[in-house]
Protein backbone atom coordinates (compact mmCIF):
# COMPACT_ATOMS: atom_id res chain seq x y z
CA UNK A 1 0.00 0.00 0.00
CA UNK A 2 1.44 3.34 -1.04
CA UNK A 3 0.20 5.55 1.78
CA UNK A 4 -2.06 5.34 4.80
CA UNK A 5 -5.45 6.96 4.65
CA UNK A 6 -5.26 10.70 5.02
CA UNK A 7 -6.24 11.67 8.59
CA UNK A 8 -7.81 14.88 7.36
CA UNK A 9 -10.40 12.88 5.43
CA UNK A 10 -11.41 11.07 8.62
CA UNK A 11 -11.73 14.35 10.50
CA UNK A 12 -13.93 15.75 7.74
CA UNK A 13 -16.37 12.88 8.22
CA UNK A 14 -16.86 13.53 11.94
CA UNK A 15 -17.28 17.29 11.80
CA UNK A 16 -20.86 18.20 12.80
CA UNK A 17 -23.17 19.56 10.15
CA UNK A 18 -24.69 23.00 10.58
CA UNK A 19 -28.47 22.97 10.92
CA UNK A 20 -30.42 25.96 9.58
CA UNK A 21 -33.80 26.42 11.17
CA UNK A 22 -35.41 28.67 8.59
CA UNK A 23 -38.95 28.00 7.37
CA UNK A 24 -39.42 25.28 4.79
CA UNK A 25 -42.25 25.21 2.29
CA UNK A 26 -44.21 21.98 2.78
CA UNK A 27 -47.20 22.31 0.45
CA UNK A 28 -48.44 24.85 -2.07
CA UNK A 29 -51.39 25.56 -4.33
CA UNK A 30 -51.29 25.56 -7.30
CA UNK A 31 -48.68 22.82 -7.25
CA UNK A 32 -45.29 22.93 -8.92
CA UNK A 33 -45.85 22.86 -12.71
CA UNK A 34 -49.49 21.89 -12.19
CA UNK A 35 -51.87 22.32 -15.10
CA UNK A 36 -55.23 23.68 -13.90
CA UNK A 37 -58.49 23.51 -15.84
CA UNK A 38 -59.91 26.61 -14.13
CA UNK A 39 -58.32 29.76 -12.74
CA UNK A 40 -57.39 29.46 -9.02
CA UNK A 41 -58.96 31.93 -6.61
CA UNK A 42 -55.83 32.21 -4.50
CA UNK A 43 -52.25 31.06 -4.11
CA UNK A 44 -51.53 29.30 -0.81
CA UNK A 45 -48.22 28.33 0.80
CA UNK A 46 -47.94 26.19 3.92
CA UNK A 47 -44.68 26.12 5.94
CA UNK A 48 -43.33 24.05 8.80
CA UNK A 49 -43.13 27.06 11.15
CA UNK A 50 -44.69 30.49 11.67
CA UNK A 51 -44.00 33.05 8.96
CA UNK A 52 -44.57 36.79 8.71
CA UNK A 53 -44.56 39.65 6.19
CA UNK A 54 -45.26 37.52 3.11
CA UNK A 55 -44.93 38.72 -0.46
CA UNK A 56 -46.61 36.68 -3.20
CA UNK A 57 -46.62 37.72 -6.85
CA UNK A 58 -48.23 35.91 -9.78
CA UNK A 59 -46.87 36.91 -13.21
CA UNK A 60 -47.74 35.97 -16.74
CA UNK A 61 -44.96 35.82 -19.32
CA UNK A 62 -45.55 39.48 -20.21
CA UNK A 63 -44.82 40.52 -16.63
CA UNK A 64 -48.41 41.44 -15.70
CA UNK A 65 -49.27 40.72 -12.04
CA UNK A 66 -52.52 39.09 -10.90
CA UNK A 67 -52.08 38.61 -7.12
CA UNK A 68 -53.59 40.75 -4.40
CA UNK A 69 -52.04 41.66 -1.05
CA UNK A 70 -50.46 38.64 0.67
CA UNK A 71 -51.34 37.78 4.26
CA UNK A 72 -49.91 35.33 6.81
CA UNK A 73 -51.81 33.30 9.39
CA UNK A 74 -49.52 31.12 11.50
CA UNK A 75 -47.77 28.69 9.18
CA UNK A 76 -49.80 29.67 6.11
CA UNK A 77 -49.34 32.53 3.64
CA UNK A 78 -51.81 33.30 0.87
CA UNK A 79 -52.85 35.89 -1.69
CA UNK A 80 -56.06 36.26 -3.68
CA UNK A 81 -55.69 35.98 -7.47
CA UNK A 82 -57.73 37.70 -10.16
CA UNK A 83 -59.21 35.64 -12.99
CA UNK A 84 -56.35 34.12 -14.98
CA UNK A 85 -56.77 33.64 -18.73
CA UNK A 86 -55.30 30.60 -20.46
CA UNK A 87 -51.51 30.71 -20.15
CA UNK A 88 -48.48 29.86 -18.06
CA UNK A 89 -47.73 31.70 -14.82
CA UNK A 90 -44.87 32.28 -12.41
CA UNK A 91 -45.25 32.54 -8.63
CA UNK A 92 -42.51 34.44 -6.77
CA UNK A 93 -42.71 34.58 -2.98
CA UNK A 94 -40.82 35.82 0.08
CA UNK A 95 -41.57 35.31 3.78
CA UNK A 96 -39.80 36.12 7.05
CA UNK A 97 -39.32 32.91 9.03
CA UNK A 98 -39.25 32.67 12.82
CA UNK A 99 -35.44 32.59 12.89
CA UNK A 100 -35.24 35.99 11.17
CA UNK A 101 -34.18 34.69 7.75
CA UNK A 102 -35.96 35.80 4.60
CA UNK A 103 -36.94 32.66 2.69
CA UNK A 104 -37.76 32.90 -1.02
CA UNK A 105 -38.83 30.74 -3.89
CA UNK A 106 -40.34 30.48 -7.33
CA UNK A 107 -42.46 27.98 -9.21
CA UNK A 108 -44.61 27.80 -12.31
CA UNK A 109 -48.09 26.52 -13.15
CA UNK A 110 -50.39 26.62 -16.15
CA UNK A 111 -54.06 27.37 -16.74
CA UNK A 112 -55.48 25.13 -19.46
CA UNK A 113 -51.99 24.57 -20.83
CA UNK A 114 -48.71 22.95 -19.86
CA UNK A 115 -46.63 24.97 -17.40
CA UNK A 116 -43.17 26.26 -18.21
CA UNK A 117 -40.14 24.78 -16.51
CA UNK A 118 -39.02 26.74 -13.41
CA UNK A 119 -35.80 27.61 -15.26
CA UNK A 120 -37.95 29.48 -17.80
CA UNK A 121 -39.98 31.37 -15.17
CA UNK A 122 -40.78 35.03 -15.73
CA UNK A 123 -37.83 37.17 -14.66
CA UNK A 124 -35.14 34.54 -15.28
CA UNK A 125 -32.63 36.29 -17.51
CA UNK A 126 -30.98 33.17 -18.90
CA UNK A 127 -27.31 32.12 -18.86
CA UNK A 128 -24.77 34.88 -18.21
CA UNK A 129 -21.13 35.15 -19.24
CA UNK A 130 -20.16 33.89 -15.81
CA UNK A 131 -22.30 30.81 -16.41
CA UNK A 132 -20.60 30.31 -19.79
CA UNK A 133 -17.18 30.28 -18.10
CA UNK A 134 -18.35 27.96 -15.33
CA UNK A 135 -19.91 25.52 -17.82
CA UNK A 136 -16.66 25.60 -19.82
CA UNK A 137 -14.75 24.63 -16.66
CA UNK A 138 -17.37 21.90 -16.14
CA UNK A 139 -16.74 20.47 -19.61
CA UNK A 140 -12.98 20.81 -19.12
CA UNK A 141 -13.23 18.84 -15.87
CA UNK A 142 -15.01 16.00 -17.66
CA UNK A 143 -12.36 15.98 -20.40
CA UNK A 144 -9.44 15.90 -17.94
CA UNK A 145 -11.00 13.12 -15.86
CA UNK A 146 -12.18 10.91 -18.72
CA UNK A 147 -9.17 11.69 -20.91
CA UNK A 148 -6.67 10.86 -18.16
CA UNK A 149 -8.45 7.61 -17.26
CA UNK A 150 -8.86 6.57 -20.89
CA UNK A 151 -5.23 7.41 -21.69
CA UNK A 152 -4.04 5.43 -18.68
CA UNK A 153 -6.19 2.33 -19.31
CA UNK A 154 -6.14 2.17 -23.12
CA UNK A 155 -3.19 4.06 -24.61
CA UNK A 156 -0.68 3.05 -21.92
CA UNK A 157 -2.03 -0.48 -21.47
CA UNK A 158 0.78 -2.98 -21.04
CA UNK A 159 3.53 -0.35 -20.98
CA UNK A 160 5.82 0.26 -17.99
CA UNK A 161 5.09 3.59 -16.29
CA UNK A 162 7.54 5.78 -14.45
CA UNK A 163 6.48 7.43 -11.18
CA UNK A 164 6.41 10.81 -12.90
CA UNK A 165 3.97 9.63 -15.56
CA UNK A 166 1.83 7.89 -12.94
CA UNK A 167 1.80 10.99 -10.73
CA UNK A 168 0.90 13.38 -13.53
CA UNK A 169 -1.98 11.26 -14.80
CA UNK A 170 -3.30 10.80 -11.26
CA UNK A 171 -3.18 14.55 -10.62
CA UNK A 172 -4.91 15.20 -13.95
CA UNK A 173 -7.71 12.76 -13.13
CA UNK A 174 -7.96 14.17 -9.59
CA UNK A 175 -8.32 17.73 -10.88
CA UNK A 176 -10.98 16.52 -13.30
CA UNK A 177 -13.12 14.66 -10.77
CA UNK A 178 -12.92 17.44 -8.16
CA UNK A 179 -13.87 19.94 -10.85
CA UNK A 180 -16.78 17.76 -11.98
CA UNK A 181 -18.19 17.89 -8.44
CA UNK A 182 -17.32 21.41 -7.29
CA UNK A 183 -17.80 23.26 -10.59
CA UNK A 184 -21.03 21.31 -11.10
CA UNK A 185 -22.34 22.60 -7.77
CA UNK A 186 -21.33 26.15 -8.71
CA UNK A 187 -23.06 25.84 -12.10
CA UNK A 188 -26.26 24.63 -10.43
CA UNK A 189 -26.17 27.45 -7.88
CA UNK A 190 -25.67 30.10 -10.57
CA UNK A 191 -28.59 28.75 -12.59
CA UNK A 192 -30.83 28.70 -9.50
CA UNK A 193 -29.71 32.18 -8.47
CA UNK A 194 -30.72 33.46 -11.89
CA UNK A 195 -34.11 31.72 -11.68
CA UNK A 196 -34.80 33.06 -8.19
CA UNK A 197 -33.52 36.53 -9.16
CA UNK A 198 -32.00 37.10 -5.73
CA UNK A 199 -28.67 38.38 -4.40
CA UNK A 200 -26.51 35.60 -2.98
CA UNK A 201 -27.01 36.74 0.65
CA UNK A 202 -30.74 36.01 0.24
CA UNK A 203 -30.42 33.21 -2.30
CA UNK A 204 -28.82 30.82 0.21
CA UNK A 205 -32.20 30.59 1.94
CA UNK A 206 -34.08 30.05 -1.30
CA UNK A 207 -36.34 27.07 -1.93
CA UNK A 208 -34.69 25.09 -4.73
CA UNK A 209 -37.14 22.18 -4.67
CA UNK A 210 -39.00 23.09 -7.90
CA UNK A 211 -35.69 23.20 -9.77
CA UNK A 212 -33.94 20.26 -8.09
CA UNK A 213 -36.92 17.90 -8.28
CA UNK A 214 -39.09 19.36 -11.01
CA UNK A 215 -36.65 19.66 -13.91
CA UNK A 216 -34.37 17.28 -15.78
CA UNK A 217 -31.59 19.79 -15.14
CA UNK A 218 -31.99 19.49 -11.36
CA UNK A 219 -32.44 15.73 -11.28
CA UNK A 220 -29.43 15.21 -13.57
CA UNK A 221 -27.35 17.51 -11.36
CA UNK A 222 -28.15 15.49 -8.23
CA UNK A 223 -27.35 12.13 -9.83
CA UNK A 224 -24.20 13.41 -11.52
CA UNK A 225 -22.90 14.95 -8.30
CA UNK A 226 -23.48 11.74 -6.35
CA UNK A 227 -22.04 9.67 -9.18
CA UNK A 228 -18.85 11.69 -9.49
CA UNK A 229 -18.39 11.47 -5.72
CA UNK A 230 -18.25 7.70 -6.22
CA UNK A 231 -15.84 8.18 -9.13
CA UNK A 232 -13.62 10.30 -6.86
CA UNK A 233 -13.55 7.44 -4.33
CA UNK A 234 -12.60 4.94 -7.05
CA UNK A 235 -9.83 7.18 -8.41
CA UNK A 236 -8.49 7.64 -4.89
CA UNK A 237 -8.56 3.90 -4.18
CA UNK A 238 -6.88 3.15 -7.50
CA UNK A 239 -4.02 5.49 -6.56
CA UNK A 240 -3.88 4.32 -2.94
CA UNK A 241 -3.82 0.59 -3.71
CA UNK A 242 -1.89 0.89 -7.00
CA UNK A 243 -4.57 -1.12 -8.79
CA UNK A 244 -5.42 0.10 -12.28
CA UNK A 245 -8.34 -2.33 -12.42
CA UNK A 246 -10.21 -0.04 -10.00
CA UNK A 247 -10.02 2.73 -12.59
CA UNK A 248 -12.05 0.68 -15.11
CA UNK A 249 -15.41 1.17 -13.31
CA UNK A 250 -14.38 4.79 -12.66
CA UNK A 251 -14.06 5.40 -16.41
CA UNK A 252 -17.25 3.49 -17.26
CA UNK A 253 -19.24 5.34 -14.61
CA UNK A 254 -17.86 8.71 -15.73
CA UNK A 255 -18.91 8.06 -19.32
CA UNK A 256 -22.34 6.93 -18.16
CA UNK A 257 -22.81 10.05 -16.03
CA UNK A 258 -22.23 12.25 -19.08
CA UNK A 259 -25.67 11.13 -20.25
CA UNK A 260 -27.05 13.49 -17.61
CA UNK A 261 -25.96 16.39 -19.82
CA UNK A 262 -27.67 14.84 -22.84
CA UNK A 263 -31.06 14.12 -21.25
CA UNK A 264 -31.24 17.56 -19.60
CA UNK A 265 -29.87 19.70 -22.44
CA UNK A 266 -31.33 20.99 -25.70
CA UNK A 267 -31.14 17.54 -27.30
CA UNK A 268 -33.22 16.05 -24.49
CA UNK A 269 -35.88 18.65 -23.67
CA UNK A 270 -36.35 20.97 -26.66
CA UNK A 271 -39.05 20.40 -29.31
CA UNK A 272 -37.82 17.96 -31.95
CA UNK A 273 -35.70 16.01 -29.45
CA UNK A 274 -36.03 12.25 -29.05
CA UNK A 275 -33.92 9.27 -28.03
CA UNK A 276 -31.73 9.55 -31.15
CA UNK A 277 -30.73 13.16 -30.40
CA UNK A 278 -30.01 12.25 -26.78
CA UNK A 279 -27.85 9.29 -27.86
CA UNK A 280 -26.03 11.36 -30.49
CA UNK A 281 -25.35 14.10 -27.95
CA UNK A 282 -23.95 11.57 -25.46
CA UNK A 283 -21.70 10.04 -28.13
CA UNK A 284 -20.58 13.54 -29.15
CA UNK A 285 -19.71 14.58 -25.58
CA UNK A 286 -18.09 11.25 -24.64
CA UNK A 287 -15.90 11.04 -27.75
CA UNK A 288 -14.89 14.70 -27.44
CA UNK A 289 -13.94 14.21 -23.77
CA UNK A 290 -11.83 11.15 -24.57
CA UNK A 291 -10.18 12.91 -27.53
CA UNK A 292 -9.47 16.34 -26.01
CA UNK A 293 -8.76 14.96 -22.53
CA UNK A 294 -6.47 12.28 -23.95
CA UNK A 295 -4.66 14.92 -25.98
CA UNK A 296 -4.11 16.96 -22.80
CA UNK A 297 -2.84 13.84 -21.03
CA UNK A 298 -0.38 13.11 -23.86
CA UNK A 299 0.90 16.69 -23.76
CA UNK A 300 1.32 16.57 -19.97
CA UNK A 301 3.34 13.32 -19.89
CA UNK A 302 5.29 13.79 -23.15
CA UNK A 303 8.41 15.30 -21.60
CA UNK A 304 8.62 12.78 -18.73
CA UNK A 305 8.20 9.72 -20.97
CA UNK A 306 11.49 9.35 -22.87
CA UNK A 307 10.91 5.65 -23.50
CA UNK A 308 8.05 4.44 -25.66
CA UNK A 309 7.10 7.85 -27.03
CA UNK A 310 6.69 6.60 -30.57
CA UNK A 311 4.52 3.65 -29.53
CA UNK A 312 2.29 5.85 -27.35
CA UNK A 313 2.04 8.48 -30.09
CA UNK A 314 0.98 5.85 -32.66
CA UNK A 315 -1.60 4.34 -30.30
CA UNK A 316 -3.13 7.70 -29.49
CA UNK A 317 -3.12 8.74 -33.14
CA UNK A 318 -5.18 5.69 -34.07
CA UNK A 319 -7.56 6.16 -31.17
CA UNK A 320 -7.95 9.87 -31.92
CA UNK A 321 -8.89 9.09 -35.54
CA UNK A 322 -11.79 6.91 -34.39
CA UNK A 323 -12.87 9.42 -31.73
CA UNK A 324 -12.81 12.34 -34.14
CA UNK A 325 -14.94 10.32 -36.56
CA UNK A 326 -17.53 9.81 -33.81
CA UNK A 327 -17.41 13.49 -32.85
CA UNK A 328 -17.95 14.58 -36.45
CA UNK A 329 -20.71 12.03 -37.20
CA UNK A 330 -22.73 12.84 -34.09
CA UNK A 331 -22.07 16.58 -34.45
CA UNK A 332 -23.22 16.67 -38.08
CA UNK A 333 -26.44 14.85 -37.20
CA UNK A 334 -27.19 17.23 -34.31
CA UNK A 335 -26.35 20.26 -36.45
CA UNK A 336 -28.83 19.11 -39.12
CA UNK A 337 -31.52 18.60 -36.47
CA UNK A 338 -30.97 21.97 -34.79
CA UNK A 339 -30.01 24.07 -37.84
CA UNK A 340 -31.56 22.37 -40.90
CA UNK A 341 -31.30 25.50 -43.06
CA UNK A 342 -27.77 26.49 -44.02
CA UNK A 343 -28.54 30.22 -43.80
CA UNK A 344 -29.26 29.83 -40.07
CA UNK A 345 -25.54 29.31 -39.49
CA UNK A 346 -24.96 33.04 -40.00
CA UNK A 347 -28.42 34.52 -39.43
CA UNK A 348 -29.05 33.17 -35.91
CA UNK A 349 -26.99 33.50 -32.75
CA UNK A 350 -27.03 29.74 -32.18
CA UNK A 351 -25.85 29.14 -35.75
CA UNK A 352 -23.01 31.65 -35.42
CA UNK A 353 -21.72 29.95 -32.25
CA UNK A 354 -22.04 26.57 -33.97
CA UNK A 355 -20.10 27.88 -36.97
CA UNK A 356 -17.31 29.07 -34.66
CA UNK A 357 -17.20 25.63 -33.07
CA UNK A 358 -16.99 23.98 -36.51
CA UNK A 359 -14.02 26.16 -37.45
CA UNK A 360 -12.17 25.33 -34.23
CA UNK A 361 -12.87 21.60 -34.57
CA UNK A 362 -11.60 21.74 -38.16
CA UNK A 363 -8.41 23.46 -36.94
CA UNK A 364 -7.90 20.80 -34.26
CA UNK A 365 -8.50 18.00 -36.78
CA UNK A 366 -6.05 19.58 -39.26
CA UNK A 367 -3.43 19.92 -36.53
CA UNK A 368 -3.93 16.29 -35.53
CA UNK A 369 -3.67 15.20 -39.18
CA UNK A 370 -0.33 17.00 -39.44
CA UNK A 371 0.89 15.10 -36.40
CA UNK A 372 -0.38 11.81 -37.85
CA UNK A 373 1.06 12.14 -41.36
CA UNK A 374 4.10 14.38 -40.85
CA UNK A 375 5.36 13.87 -37.30
CA UNK A 376 4.68 10.19 -36.64
CA UNK A 377 6.97 8.84 -39.42
CA UNK A 378 9.90 10.89 -38.07
CA UNK A 379 9.65 9.90 -34.40
CA UNK A 380 11.85 6.79 -34.62
CA UNK A 381 14.94 8.76 -35.64
CA UNK A 382 14.03 12.13 -34.12
CA UNK A 383 16.46 14.20 -32.08
CA UNK A 384 15.67 15.51 -28.59
CA UNK A 385 15.17 18.98 -30.02
CA UNK A 386 12.57 17.69 -32.46
CA UNK A 387 10.80 15.73 -29.70
CA UNK A 388 10.69 18.86 -27.52
CA UNK A 389 9.06 20.77 -30.36
CA UNK A 390 6.53 17.95 -30.75
CA UNK A 391 5.66 18.37 -27.08
CA UNK A 392 5.07 22.08 -27.59
CA UNK A 393 2.94 21.32 -30.65
CA UNK A 394 0.84 18.85 -28.66
CA UNK A 395 0.29 21.50 -25.99
CA UNK A 396 -0.84 23.98 -28.65
CA UNK A 397 -3.25 21.43 -30.11
CA UNK A 398 -4.58 20.81 -26.60
CA UNK A 399 -5.28 24.53 -26.23
CA UNK A 400 -7.33 24.46 -29.43
CA UNK A 401 -9.27 21.53 -27.98
CA UNK A 402 -9.86 23.50 -24.76
CA UNK A 403 -11.13 26.40 -26.91
CA UNK A 404 -13.58 23.99 -28.56
CA UNK A 405 -14.93 23.19 -25.09
CA UNK A 406 -15.40 26.91 -24.37
CA UNK A 407 -17.44 27.41 -27.53
CA UNK A 408 -19.36 24.20 -26.76
CA UNK A 409 -20.26 25.64 -23.35
CA UNK A 410 -21.63 28.81 -24.97
CA UNK A 411 -23.49 26.69 -27.54
CA UNK A 412 -25.17 24.61 -24.82
CA UNK A 413 -26.35 27.79 -23.09
CA UNK A 414 -27.69 29.24 -26.38
CA UNK A 415 -31.23 28.70 -27.62
CA UNK A 416 -31.53 26.83 -30.94
CA UNK A 417 -33.92 28.15 -33.62
CA UNK A 418 -37.55 26.97 -33.09
CA UNK A 419 -38.26 23.46 -34.28
CA UNK A 420 -41.34 21.21 -34.69
CA UNK A 421 -42.59 19.33 -31.64
CA UNK A 422 -41.15 15.99 -32.86
CA UNK A 423 -39.15 14.57 -35.76
CA UNK A 424 -41.09 13.72 -38.92
CA UNK A 425 -40.36 10.02 -38.41
CA UNK A 426 -41.91 10.12 -34.94
CA UNK A 427 -44.95 12.02 -36.21
CA UNK A 428 -45.47 9.47 -39.01
CA UNK A 429 -45.30 6.53 -36.62
CA UNK A 430 -47.72 8.24 -34.25
CA UNK A 431 -50.18 8.92 -37.09
CA UNK A 432 -50.16 5.24 -38.13
CA UNK A 433 -51.04 4.17 -34.59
Amino acid sequence: MRRALVPVAVLALVLPAVAWAHATLETEFPGFQQELRVSPRQVTLHFDQFVQFPSIEVYNQAGKTFAGVATAHGTEASAAVRLLPTGDYTVRWHVLSADGHVVSGVWTFGVRMKALLPTEAYGASGPTRTEHVVRWLYFLSFALLIGALGFRLVILRGLPLSRQVDRRLTVLAGIGVVGAIEVGILAFCLRCEDVLQLPFSTYIYGDLTPIAQGTRFGIAFIWMTLGFALVAALVYLGWLLERNVILVPALALSLGLLSGLSVSGHDGVDPGSWWATELADWVHISAASLWIGGLCALAVVWRVMPEGRQRVFVRFSKAATALVALVLAAGIYLAIVRVPHLAELWTTGYGQVLLTKIVLVAAAVAWGAAHHFLVRPRLASASEGFLARVGSSLMAESLIGVSVLLVAAILVDSKPPPRPEAPLVTQALTARR
